[in-house]
């Protein structure tokens, strides 16, 4: 599978973007696909992942009520609705999957990865 991430852009603190990963060139559908960022100077961080076959999410505590992850199954591609958006949320995001069926936080479960767009939020 192949994963190529796009939407990012600069906005305005209390903004919006979406941002969007496609998933090509493989069965993403048993995979859990999930959201990372990572800000200068930071380790990559988790944010938000979902289970393709029923939808089942998890949330980093700072993104929580102000992001919202989804998938497309007919566009093969997993989402994350940005809303609220503050300076802290402003880092490279990359959309990666994990072949298992539990939806794990941890970076490192995760084996394949696109490649990162960048979310600038300005004060």
């Amino acid at each position: 599978v192949q994963l190529q991430a796009f939407g990012g852009g600069l906005v305005q603190a209390g903004g919006s973007l979406r941002l969007s990963c496609a998933a090509s060139g493989g069965t993403s559908s048993r995979y859990v696909m999930g959201w990372f960022r990572q800000a200068p100077g930071k380790e990559r961080e988790f944010v938000a992942a979902i289970r393709w076959t029923d939808g089942g999410t998890r949330y980093a505590e700072s993104v929580k009520g102000r992001f919202t992850i989804s998938r497309d199954n007919a566009k093969n591609t997993v989402s994350l609705q940005m809303n609220s958006l503050k300076p802290e949320d402003t880092a490279v995001y990359y959309c990666a999957a994990d072949r298992a069926v539990a939806v794990t936080t941890a970076l490192y479960a995760y084996d394949i990865w696109g490649q990162g767009t960048l979310v600038t939020v300005s004060s």
